[in-house]
């Protein structure tokens, strides 16, 4: 399978050197210049994954994020050239899957993507023991991917829903940031705190009824977070 990828930024220059490095590996390239033709491409064509600048002309890409976020589940790699935590965190926060900075290692990049692609095209057929995970209203079907809070269908984006799958298939076991971080993003946890509570809290904003007082997911202070059977 050729994985269609969408590289996004209004430098053509960055676009056109990113898409060679990629069409080398194989992959189908589109390529767009600002936030509202990304958008464009997604809704019309099949995309695999999204490789997103931040500071775009006409749409941005943080608002580009929050918008494909509504309608599609496929990852988005943000590419900036801010390289605080702070901007790190809001581009997780409007729903990226990962966040590289401005220059990057093009060796990195490839493997980020790769990393991403594998996670998501895996969902579907993951092997678990069980097909269905359950613990009060909520239930994951790992066949199909669907999760829902009672009875209520969930859209989940594929690192939120395999943190979920992690903590459900592991209930009342407390788990570790970086055992969630190396299980999940399949790379040793290094600096991994805010990465995993930004996903974390994401996830709770989709799955609990009141976010602040978590029914599912729950936090236990200096230890990790753990998911308890109902």
């Amino acid at each position: 399978m050729t994985y269609t990828l969408l590289v996004c930024d209004d430098d053509k220059l960055i676009v056109n050197s990113i898409a060679l490095h990629l069409q080398k590996e194989g992959y189908r390239i589109l390529k767009a210049y600002d936030g509202l033709e990304a958008l464009e491409l997604i809704r019309t064509q099949e995309v695999h994954l999204v490789l997103l600048d931040v500071m775009m002309p006409k749409l941005d890409g943080l608002s580009t994020t929050l918008r494909i976020r509504q309608e599609k589940n496929i990852p988005i790699i943000i590419l900036s050239a801010k390289s605080e935590d702070t901007d790190k965190i809001a581009g997780l926060n409007f729903g990226a899957d990962d966040y590289m900075t401005k220059p990057f290692n093009t060796f990195e990049l490839l493997a980020r993507v790769k990393s991403q692609l594998r996670r998501y095209t895996t969902l579907g057929c993951l092997q678990l023991e069980k097909q269905f995970l359950v613990t009060g209203g909520l239930m994951v079907d790992t066949e199909t991917g669907r999760v829902t809070v009672d009875g209520e269908l969930i859209k989940l984006t594929p690192t939120e829903y395999k943190i979920l799958v992690y903590l459900m298939k592991n209930m009342g076991i407390i788990l570790s940031i970086n055992q969630i971080y190396e299980n999940v993003w399949q790379d040793v946890a290094y600096a991994a705190e805010n990465t995993v509570a930004v996903h974390i809290r994401r996830l709770r904003e989709k799955i609990e009824i009141n976010p602040k007082e978590p029914k599912y997911v729950k936090v236990v202070w200096g230890s990790g977070y753990l998911v308890e059977k109902m």
